[in-house]
């Protein structure tokens, strides 16, 4: 009976390790998309697979489309000196829900139909004047710092940093982007 409920204790300890359960984000209350478009700088984010090869001068640029999505084409220089390209799509999650509540797909259209091809995008923190965001995903483990040039203050991007410390994200491996003259 012991070694019964010993194993049943270990088994739920090493469950509660396995799935984590996180608040809701705390989104910004509005989004205006055509103030949102155009072209953003990477300045930090958290590491992710599918930007293991970015080294410098990551970008996104972000189009309204006419049937109220937004084109996405993220750009990025490897280590030897040549461009990666990616292009996708992103719609809100919910056409009911917040402004801020963001999906986004780098799949070919014809999989949009599978729900893992898209990915959160959550704004979390967006400057007066669209010129700096922080943009998470629900499960905590994506983070980008953006700006509209290379460069943001550090006092504004510590403002971003506790913003996103504060719901629940882990900065201690942060990435800091470096943007170099062309």
């Amino acid at each position: 009976m012991k070694a019964w409920m010993l194993t049943v204790a270990v088994l739920a300890l090493m469950l509660s390790g396995m799935s984590v359960s996180h608040a809701g984000l705390n989104l910004v209350d509005q989004v205006d998309l055509e103030r949102y478009q155009g072209r953003w700088y990477e300045i930090a984010r958290l590491p992710n697979r599918f930007q293991r090869q970015c080294e410098s001068n990551v970008t996104a640029h972000y189009r309204l489309r006419d049937d109220g999505r937004v084109e996405v084409t993220n750009r990025c220089r490897r280590e030897d000196g040549s461009q990666v390209e990616a292009g996708g799509v992103a719609r809100r999650a919910d056409p009911e829900g917040p402004e801020a509540a963001l999906e986004v797909r780098f799949a070919p259209r014809w999989m949009s139909f599978l729900p893992f091809v898209w990915g959160d995008y959550r704004i979390l923190a967006l400057g007066a004047d669209y010129d700096d965001a922080l943009v998470g995903s629900d499960n905590r483990r994506y983070l980008w710092v953006l700006s509209r040039s290379p460069e943001l203050s550090e006092t504004r991007l510590e403002a971003l940093l506790k913003t996103a410390r504060e719901q629940g994200f882990e900065l201690d491996e942060l990435i800091y982007t470096r943007h170099e003259a062309d």
